[in-house]
């Protein structure tokens, strides 16, 4: 399995597992808008995204990353905000090879930290970034405003 950024010419491929991840999420199936919303971030570079890709040069798995800032800290933060694996490729540690390669980037472009939220009823989820020495704060809650 190879990790590695993904490019311009990943994003129709990319485009129909980001779809599955949306559809977990209870959002509708929009393959032409999810191509039209990875395109528009991977060209102006607003996230980075990284894949892996098995021999047969199929994307089992990504992670995508936004930028952010910490003021406190003075420095950039980033927002681990999507991470998903194909149904087909669940337990083989895909997940947690996306994660280190997300971590090395962090090191790499001096971001302070690596955040990220996930559903507290998300066993799966919560396991893996525990067991990929993430921290969970429980001090502080997370709240959310949509017009």
């Amino acid at each position: 399995m190879i990790i590695r950024k993904c490019i311009e010419e990943d994003i129709v491929q990319l485009s129909l597992l980001f779809d599955q991840y949306r559809v977990f999420y209870k959002k509708n199936s929009d393959i032409e808008g999810a191509t039209f919303f990875l395109r528009t971030l991977i060209l102006y570079n607003a996230s980075t995204i990284f894949i892996a890709v098995n021999s047969s040069n199929i994307i089992t798995g990504f992670v995508q990353l936004y930028p952010l800032y910490s003021s406190t800290r003075m420095k950039p933060l980033l927002l681990l905000n999507d991470l998903f694996v194909s149904p087909d490729y669940r337990g083989t540690g895909i997940s947690k090879l996306l994660i280190e390669a997300v971590k090395k980037h962090c090191v790499e472009v001096s971001s302070c930290a690596l955040i990220l939220e996930t559903a507290k009823n998300n066993i799966a989820a919560n396991s893996l970034y525990k067991s990929t020495s993430f921290l969970l704060d429980e001090e502080h809650n997370y709240y959310e405003w949509a017009p």
